[in-house]
């Protein structure tokens, strides 16, 4: 494999995790109000989830846990599908809202096979 072409892809996959998993700590009450009402501990979830982001980015950029670390961010990015942007779709009050959760949808399960496919890139090197 082409080993600048990997690396180059390692940054650019890891680019949104860090932008995001930051964004649970700087913008944590916002997103505790995604966190679905029926799960306690709210915005604990928040910065869970932004640590668990963070987490992925160290094994995205330094190779290390590749295959469970993108298997488990897999697993993450669905429960967030699953949990927060369906339902949202769902309930959105207008085409807009409709929009910005189809979006998320499309980014979080993209990304999720990424996730999927690095996990299967660097299985044997972890």
């Amino acid at each position: 494999m082409n080993i600048p072409t990997l690396l180059l892809g390692r940054i650019l996959f890891s680019i949104p995790f860090l932008a995001l998993g930051l964004m649970h700590f700087t913008s944590a009450d916002q997103l505790a109000t995604l966190v679905p009402s029926w799960l306690p501990g709210g915005i604990l979830w928040v910065y869970l989830t932004g640590v668990t982001e963070l987490c992925a980015v160290a094994s995205i950029l330094t190779g290390r846990y590749t295959r469970v670390v993108g298997q488990l961010l897999a697993l993450q990015l669905v429960i967030f599908v699953t949990t927060m942007h369906v339902p949202g779709l769902l309930n959105a009050p207008d085409d807009l809202m409709k929009q910005m959760f189809m979006t998320n949808i499309l980014k979080d399960l993209g990304l999720a096979g990424g996730a999927l496919l690095m996990s299967h890139i660097y299985a044997d090197r972890s």
